[in-house]
């Protein structure tokens, strides 16, 4: 009785076909659980084409219907894809001897907030008797919060006139995946209202990865079912009923994709994983996607938060052989370091040849790998410049320092032959706080008294592995390939390599609807000019635009820059002052943010500066680079005609290649006057702008105003700074100012330094072309607009270079 009443309705809904056209979306969508854009990604864009722009990496699902007398033989199946963007599948769905197989593709784009996407189906085998045709889809889905999520299709007909129209909504009464019930409902050409196919249903969350589904239709058939996730694996069935409450069949389904949090590897996983990352090559904050071995800066802390927020992983490994690095990043990446530990994992790292600044990272491991032929290299901290006042006498040039404040120093290298006394008292102090961060921190994580390691830098200095492991600057001499047993060792018990990759996958796991809040953080790298380096122009456009950016809750603006162009350094710095107007605005100083540097940091609500950040010199330099007899040693001469007085300042001979023009006089006193005034004017104002962003007295800015340069340290106690941290402490201090939780996520502004990393085509370049040298960038920049006054240090000068 049972399967002639089921038949007869069968044929009953295929005959009612001949007014609606087609079979509606609830009928012809038979594995879906429930609606197809509030729960798991739907079918993967065969329900709604939108839905694959959520997906996050590739996903399969095999779905099947069971093999029972009760269900009149039917037998389907249905094999899906889908990626970021794109979907394809196949369902085949039997009815005794007739068959029907529907293809889908699907494109689609957006964010988790809202996408848009066009399918197009056709069909192969008895397609009019399931009431089937070629269709062209367009989607959308909108999750404009946590609590809410709606989707819209449009179907039309590429055989006949055919069209319908599909609404659905979900909600999510507690903003969680622990309950969501939607409805939907669809209506076709020239179908009454009354007439219209409609569901609802629900899923309820009973622990992380386990979900109870149920669907009611609008002619009294029902679903229940499960869905079982642990990673990005899935299982999933459910039971189909009639009108009557009689089970017709079972569908089933296996896939794998998205990530999703689970209570199997809460229980099965915790602390079973190690997380192991290389770290050869220059550490940078930026790369070209393509061609580019380098390793980000931002990716290296992400993996090491990762590592620690996450329950399965017991131990971070880093491999430190070949890398080069700043001192900042090398002491920022052993903070996120210090922050595992705190929660009580362990760090292991390997050493080959460390020199200061790897060792000092490398120290705070709980077991020091070293290669049993490497060596560490400890001489201790130097900053040293070279003089060009001879070269430039050799050459014929001459150069007239304007220094109008004691310590703005980065001019000297072209009047003097040696250090200025304030010059050498500003450096001293650097080196100083430098090698006493180093003594601290690396007795402390070694256990070493002070007076000893200060007794293996100076009489030592170049240190092999028999006397590294007796001195106690190592724990165990092995290679990088013998990891997983000092593991063991140490936990006592194997653990399994996990990812970077997956481990990411894991900590950015779409749980949530709608696109999470985001903290943008913002580069300024280089020297403040309007078209290079921190790309002023461009700077302030991106500032405005995230003033208004409703997503961006608040930003961490890191500023890696000697200074430069004073214009550039304002153009930024009122930008800034608008945004952080409309939200909190971090300031991140990474190893140089002085003059030029500091002048785009003083607006932002709060400055986090390293120990070792070099910030501070409030000032202005300038000079006279002015020929001195090498025109006439290269045969070169210059004319002109001129209205005003001083209408020749600043012309004279050009010369070849370096493009550089050379005046043929230096200043009158009475034009120095001048430049001396303009100097001062431009000084004050500085103050009066530093005065003004830090909230402190102009005399207590004048104070320390002088062009002297301050460790991150000396900041800190003079209030240039408010904070000792890295780029975790700013983005933590953004979260907690903007009152986020813990789902947000950073965008970096810019990610990347280009598509194509050109230096790829040319292996054989051996060093740093002319133009990138940084005194030849320093006398250009001197040249272009001679006289101008400049609030910046010598690019490259600063810092302490990567080792």
């Amino acid at each position: 009785m049972k399967r002639i009443l089921y038949c007869l309705f069968f044929l009953l809904s295929i005959g009612a076909l001949n007014a609606q056209q087609f079979t509606p979306h609830q009928y012809r969508h038979t594995f879906l659980q429930n609606g197809a854009a509030s729960y798991q990604n739907g079918l993967l864009g065969f329900a709604n084409p939108a839905a694959s722009a959520m997906l996050q990496r590739f996903n399969w699902r095999y779905y099947w219907t069971s093999d029972e007398t009760e269900n009149l033989g039917v037998q389907n199946w249905g094999i899906l894809t889908g990626a970021e963007g794109v979907g394809f599948g196949a369902i085949r769905t039997n009815f005794g001897n007739r068959k029907v197989t529907d293809y889908n593709i699907s494109f689609a784009s957006g964010n988790q907030s809202a996408a848009f996407g066009l399918g197009y189906r056709w069909t192969t085998g008895d397609g009019r008797f399931f009431g089937r045709e070629n269709l062209i889809s367009a989607g959308w889905i909108l999750r404009p919060s946590r609590y809410l999520s709606a989707g819209l299709v449009g179907n039309f007909s590429t055989r006949s006139s055919a069209k319908e129209g599909v609404l659905e909504l979900g909600v999510r009464p507690l903003g969680t995946p622990v309950l969501s019930v939607f409805g939907d409902f669809s209506l076709q050409k020239d179908q009454q209202l009354a007439d219209a196919a409609w569901s609802a249903g629900a899923a309820l969350q009973v622990v992380k990865g386990i979900h109870l589904t149920g669907r009611y239709f609008d002619n009294e058939r029902f679903t229940m079912g499960f869905s079982i996730s642990w990673g990005g694996e899935r299982f999933s069935g459910q039971s189909h009923f009639d009108s009557e409450q009689d089970r017709q069949f079972n569908s089933y389904s296996v896939g794998y994709g998205d990530y999703t949090p689970s209570v199997f590897e809460d229980i099965f996983s915790k602390k079973k994983h190690y997380v192991a990352m290389g770290l050869k090559g220059l550490i940078s904050y930026q790369k070209y996607k393509w061609f580019d071995n380098s390793q980000r800066f931002m990716d290296i802390l992400q993996t090491i938060e990762n590592a620690r927020r996450d329950p399965a992983v017991e131990v971070v490994a880093l491999n430190l052989s070949a890398m080069r690095i700043y001192p900042e990043h090398a002491w920022e990446i052993r903070e996120a370091l210090r922050a595992v530990k705190a929660d009580g994992k362990k760090v292991v790292i390997f050493v080959d040849n460390a020199g200061m600044n790897g060792y000092h990272l490398a120290s705070v491991a709980d077991v020091l790998m070293m290669d049993p032929q490497g060596s560490l290299q400890l001489p201790g901290y130097v900053l040293s410049r070279t003089y060009l006042k001879g070269t430039l006498e050799k050459l014929g040039l001459g150069f007239d320092e304007w220094r109008f404040f004691k310590y703005k120093s980065a001019a000297e290298m072209l009047s003097r032959d040696e250090m200025s006394a304030a010059d050498r008292e500003q450096r001293q102090a650097l080196v100083d706080d430098s090698y006493a961060l180093f003594q601290k921190e690396v007795a402390a994580s070694r256990n070493i008294s002070r007076e000893k390691l200060a007794d293996i830098i100076d009489e030592k200095v170049y240190v092999m592995p028999d006397d590294a492991l007796a001195e106690g600057l190592v724990d165990t001499l092995c290679r990088w390939s013998e990891l997983d047993g000092v593991i063991s060792k140490l936990t006592g018990a194997k653990k399994i390599p996990l990812p970077g990759k997956y481990l990411a996958e894991r900590a950015n796991a779409v749980q949530q609807w709608g696109e999470p809040a985001r903290i943008a953080v913002v580069y300024a790298l280089g020297e403040c000019a309007m078209d290079s380096g921190i790309r002023a122009r461009w700077l302030e456009k991106v500032f405005l635009g995230l003033a208004k950016a409703h997503q961006v809750k608040a930003v961490v603006f890191r500023v890696d820059s000697p200074g430069g162009d004073g214009m550039a350094s304002d153009v930024v710095a009122e930008a800034l002052k608008k945004c952080a107007a409309k939200k909190p605005v971090i300031i991140s100083q990474g190893q140089v943010a002085a003059s030029g540097g500091y002048w785009i940091s003083m607006y932002g609500d709060s400055i986090v500066a390293g120990p070792n950040t070099i910030t501070g010199s409030i000032g202005v330099i300038g000079g006279w680079v002015y020929d001195k007899g090498i025109g006439d040693k290269l045969g070169m001469s210059s004319d002109l005609v001129k209205q005003g007085a001083h209408a020749d300042l600043g012309v004279g001979v050009r010369l070849p290649l370096l493009n550089l023009q050379v005046p043929a006089r230096n200043l009158t006193g009475e034009e120095r006057e001048r430049v001396k005034d303009l100097f001062l004017k431009m000084y004050d104002g500085f103050v009066g702008k530093v005065a003004a962003g830090r909230e402190m007295p102009v005399d207590s800015i004048r104070a320390i105003a002088e062009g002297q340069v301050f460790s991150g340290t000396d900041g800190l106690a003079n209030g240039l700074v408010d904070k000792i941290g890295g780029m975790q402490t700013a983005i933590e201090m953004a979260r907690k100012m903007a009152g986020l939780g813990d789902n947000y996520r950073i965008v970096e502004i810019p990610k990347y330094r280009g598509t194509f990393n050109s230096n790829f085509l040319s292996p054989f370049a051996i060093g740093k072309s002319v133009e990138e040298d940084p005194v030849i960038r320093f006398i250009k920049t001197m040249s272009e607009r001679p006289g101008y006054p400049r609030p910046m240090l010598l690019p490259g000068d600063y810092p302490i270079q990567p080792e």
